[in-house]
């Protein structure tokens, strides 16, 4: 499955047509981990924090639906592709979760078929 379109909304500053390619980039690969008969929706919010210049004044935040469930992440950095590549690890591992327990599922779903064709019960 692709990944839905992407929506994004920033606050305290202004979105790149630059920053959104990294998002398309970073985001696409995701699609192959979701369920395909679902619809999903996913919106990304990106911010600077504070007026101040150094330390962590991005944050980043996804908030993602697939078949019903939510995946949330978000992450906080010095510069807004390190919170995006963050927050991208995160929904990433999240992901990951549910298509294994989604597999897992499948597959003992399918070995108590063959137990009860093999023995009969």
């Amino acid at each position: 499955m692709t990944f839905p379109r992407i929506n994004i909304k920033a606050t305290n500053f202004t979105v790149t047509p630059k920053l959104e390619i990294l998002l398309d980039q970073k985001f696409v690969p995701l699609g192959k981990l979701l369920d395909e008969r679902n619809e999903a929706h996913c919106e990304i919010e990106l911010e600077k924090v504070a007026e101040h210049q150094s330390g962590k004044i991005y944050r980043a935040e996804v908030n993602f639906q697939n078949g019903g469930k939510l995946f949330r992440a978000e992450a906080t950095e010095e510069q807004i592709e390190q919170a995006i590549d963050g927050v991208r690890n995160e929904l990433k591992i999240e992901l990951q979760k549910a298509h294994g327990k989604r597999l897992s599922l499948v597959r003992r779903g399918g070995q108590m078929i063959k137990n009860m064709l093999r023995f009969g019960s």
